[in-house]
């Protein structure tokens, strides 16, 4: 699981919708699409990826599914997650 989660966090996409995410938030991928400038298909395929990967659950809202990051996540594999969330902020502010 490490190795898939690493995977899914590689993508640049997926990883800002994770970013996103954490703020602990739920959101609609209408929002996702709107902040990452994704359509559709390509919000909805790479949600997937983050759900297969175990990082995120969905639930139906109407028309529209919502995200939030996974609150079962297992401590060790949300270790992983903060790891890469820190290392991703840290590039951030060094570009910046």
């Amino acid at each position: 699981m490490p190795l898939q989660i690493l995977t899914a966090l590689a993508e640049p996409t997926r990883l800002a919708a994770i970013r996103i995410l954490a703020d602990g938030q739920e959101h609609c991928v209408c929002d996702l699409m709107k902040q990452l400038d994704a359509t559709q298909s390509r919000m909805s395929r790479h949600m997937q990826t983050l759900k297969q990967a175990g990082l995120v659950v969905d639930r139906r809202d109407a028309q529209w599914v919502r995200y939030r990051l996974n609150p079962d996540l297992p401590e060790r594999y949300r270790a992983i997650l903060d790891a890469v969330l820190q290392a991703a902020q840290a590039d951030e502010r060094i570009a910046a």
